[in-house]
């Protein structure tokens, strides 16, 4: 069985239907009409891996990512703190996607280093990749919105509560330092977008895992998905350029290339997208279920307005009299 997770694919019921009615997706729409779908309450991709996986639906990201692109994280309480670009849209505060800073290691050293002494108080920052700073918690830290579903959206500025006093403090200087940093200075004058605050999210420690999973293989470019991967003792690797005939017979994947458009409301780098979708994966993924070589496909897409989930068997292909299913119908009424 074949699971594809693909965030940023469900819109309202129009602009679904304005989007895809010249685009041809014969795939897409046979898997529609032959197999079966139901719509349940809007997930995020992490609480969707971790119900497939059976964790918690707070993943610790921070001691995830640790595992997968550093060592074990022991049992410290971690936290992701990682540097972000915050700015302003028709009055709202909206999150850039990390990766557009294209930082180097170098500068985030630098960076990093000046910030330490900051959150002295609150634990002890590491670089775990230019984009991805971990936090050793000193101290269990209050909960806090994840960094992957603010990003192209309005940012929450922390809660007012007395749990956050400190981490709202710590922000506020950091932000101050950032302003004034020689990396910034530099990076304005270069013409590259700067760092001006940090993100704190994803906390906790490393949970123990000793069930079994029923995917043989994860496929993604996030690290938190490939710590899971770690966790569980199963293979964990980069997402493919596209499905094929693997050793792995119960792979899951998980797609992003379609949620950035999908939230900056970019309809032409969402349908292309779609396009790559079509081609890549579920044509050849329709062909190995035809062939014998899949048993079976589940997609999931997880959303805002609701998550909606197809399964389709070997099975269910025989059933041709089904007409073609148009992709209007993944979103709820």
């Amino acid at each position: 069985m074949l699971t594809l997770i693909v965030p940023g694919l469900i819109w309202t019921r129009q602009a679904l239907a304005d989007l895809t009615y010249d685009l041809p997706l014969p795939a897409f729409t046979t898997l529609l009409g032959r197999g079966r779908l139901r719509h349940r309450p809007p997930l995020s991709t992490a609480v969707t891996l971790a119900e497939i996986f059976r964790l918690d639906a707070q993943l610790p990201a921070a001691a995830l990512r640790r595992l997968a692109l550093r060592e074990h994280p022991g049992q410290s309480d971690w936290l992701c703190l990682d540097p972000v670009r915050l700015r302003f849209e028709q009055r709202s505060l909206i999150v850039d996607d990390p990766q557009g800073l294209e930082l180097s290691s170098e500068e985030a050293a630098a960076l990093a280093v000046s910030l330490a002494p900051t959150f002295t108080a609150l634990g002890q920052i590491e670089v775990i990749s230019p984009h991805a700073w971990n936090l050793r918690l000193s101290a269990a830290a209050p909960p806090f919105q994840d960094l992957p579903e603010a990003i192209g959206r309005s940012a929450s500025l922390l809660p007012l509560d007395a749990a956050h006093a400190a981490w709202r403090h710590a922000i506020s200087e950091a932000q101050m330092l950032l302003h004034a940093h020689p990396v910034n200075r530099a990076r304005e004058a270069a013409g590259q977008p700067m760092v001006n605050s940090l993100w704190p999210w994803g906390g906790g420690r490393l949970p123990e895992f000793d069930g079994s999973s029923e995917h043989d293989a994860l496929w993604s470019d996030d690290p938190v998905a490939l710590g899971i991967a770690r966790l569980l003792q199963i293979d964990g690797a980069a997402l493919p350029a596209g499905f094929t005939s693997t050793t792995s017979r119960k792979p899951l994947a998980v797609h992003h290339a379609l949620e950035h458009p999908a939230r900056s409301g970019d309809a032409t780098i969402w349908r292309e997208q779609l396009a790559r979708l079509e081609a890549d994966w579920l044509a050849p993924a329709l062909d190995a279920l035809r062939r014998g070589k899949l048993d079976a496909l589940r997609l999931i897409a997880p959303g805002d307005l609701a998550t909606a989930e197809l399964q389709v068997s070997r099975h269910d292909l025989w059933q041709f009299w089904r007409k073609p299913g148009a992709l209007a119908k993944l979103a709820p009424l």
